[in-house]
């Protein structure tokens, strides 16, 4: 790709034997012999870097750089001076300048330069392209699903992800807990810097305290030299913690302490360092239940518990089966080149009536399987396992009349009824979460 260097010096002369040289080098130059037509120049066209006198006509290019860093944050600008002054040098390193150089003795230092400023240039705008792809990969509007209890579930994570708190997020494995929890971090405050997730029931007490919050060398066998924890990669950044429910009880005050004073120190350490993270942490377990029975601390748990968001089990949001299933066979089938797969009929109804227990991961997986053993160009019952092939599955669309769930239903419609379609008014008669009114709602076909 042509690199674009603009050229502002109001020497035409100079400023004409300046573009040849940088011509020279196949670059493609713009010029401009004021501050004003060379705004006008970065606004029209994709400007790498800036060659800059600093005396212009309409202004100084010190102050000028100011301007063009705020509108053109990865273009380069080098400063050319006919005289050098050593407080407009340190000014112009101030206000983001790439170099600042003496024209005619440092000719021979121009090309170099732009050599220099464009590798940095081609960096910055790879990592924005990499930030763009990470934000919109974990964006809210990447989550697929229609249902009205998902849409409820991200309306909650959206209000919350601005602010900085403390956020639990429960439900079944497989649900998208680690999901929500990036999305909550790309759309926070804290985009951008770091998001870190450690799973709690993967390590013992010992290894999850190290890993948690560091150590020092020397502090156990095997300690050969200081390691970072969690917590301090986190710093400024978002902490998720899997699975904290399988967090040892010895642990719980540490990471108390940890959340009341930002404060926290090292295993084999006794001075305390300090980390300022948000903390997001998700669980399948009943974390009240846990601490009500004493295995969990209540002091932790209310401490968690600031804003809780509960994602419903992909049973319990029917509506999303399908548009995951496209989803996912769109993703495998262009991964391993089968394009043109189609999803038979019979397949997708086998999918749509299973009950899930492993929820939206137990999809993705059973997906990829039966896209990596298609023969032909259409998804057919034969690729999936043998259990889900002979099994039948009861559908919430047929209820027996005499079946628990068929007089929840009729309950709930009646209740819906008599509160002329009321859902606050309806869920506070029931003495249930607004929530899981919803998701019954959607379960239900109401």
């Amino acid at each position: 790709m042509l690199k674009n260097i603009l050229i502002i010096d109001d020497e035409e002369k100079l400023r004409n034997l300046l573009a040849r040289i940088v011509k020279s080098e196949g670059f493609e130059v713009f010029e401009a012999p004021d501050l004003k037509s060379g705004f006008k120049k970065l606004e029209i066209n994709d400007i790498d870097v800036v060659l800059c006198d600093v005396k212009l006509p309409d202004g100084n290019g010190v102050d000028f750089l100011q301007k063009i860093k705020t509108s053109f944050p990865l273009t380069e600008v080098i400063l050319l001076t006919a005289f050098g002054k050593i407080s407009d040098g340190v000014q112009a390193m101030k206000n983001g300048a790439f170099d600042y150089i003496v024209k005619g003795d440092d000719n021979d230092k121009i090309i170099p330069l732009l050599y220099k400023a464009l590798e940095k240039v081609q960096l910055q705008k790879k990592v924005k392209q990499l930030e763009k792809r990470i934000s919109d990969k974990y964006s809210f509007d990447s989550i697929i699903g229609k249902s009205k209890g998902l849409e409820q579930v991200i309306d909650l994570a959206k209000k919350v992800a601005k602010t900085d708190s403390t956020v639990l997020l429960t439900g079944e494995t497989g649900t998208g807990k680690e999901v929500f929890a990036q999305a909550i971090h790309e759309n926070s405050n804290r985009v951008g810097k770091s998001f870190v997730a450690l799973n709690c029931s993967t390590f013992s007490k010992e290894i999850l305290e190290s890993e948690l919050f560091g150590h020092k060398q020397g502090a156990f066998t095997g300690a050969i030299k200081d390691k970072k924890g969690f917590v301090e990669e986190a710093n400024g950044g978002t902490l998720f913690l899997d699975e904290i429910g399988e967090m040892p009880i010895e642990l719980q005050a540490k990471l108390l302490r940890v959340l009341e004073t930002n404060e926290y120190i090292q295993v084999g350490d006794s001075i305390p360092k300090k980390s300022n993270f948000r903390l997001i942490a998700a669980t399948n377990r009943d974390l009240k239940a846990e601490s009500d029975e004493h295995r969990f601390r209540s002091d932790l748990y209310f401490r968690l518990n600031i804003f809780e968001i509960n994602i419903p089990p992909l049973r319990e949001r029917v509506k999303d089966i399908v548009p995951l299933i496209h989803y996912f066979v769109a993703q495998f089938s262009a991964k391993i080149n089968k394009k043109n797969l189609v999803v038979g009929d019979e397949f997708l109804q086998k999918l749509e009536t299973y009950h899930w227990p492993g929820n939206v991961r137990e999809l993705k997986n059973i997906i990829e399987r039966s896209v990596i053993l298609a023969n032909d160009e259409v998804l057919t019952i034969d690729v999936l396992p043998y259990e889900m092939q002979h099994q039948v599955y009861k559908t919430n669309k047929t209820l027996s009349a005499f079946s628990m769930q068929s007089i929840e239903k009729l309950h709930i419609q009646k209740v819906l009824n008599y509160t002329q379609g009321n859902k606050a008014e309806t869920a506070r008669l029931l003495e249930i979460g607004v929530a899981t009114l919803y998701r019954k709602i959607d379960e239900y076909g109401l």
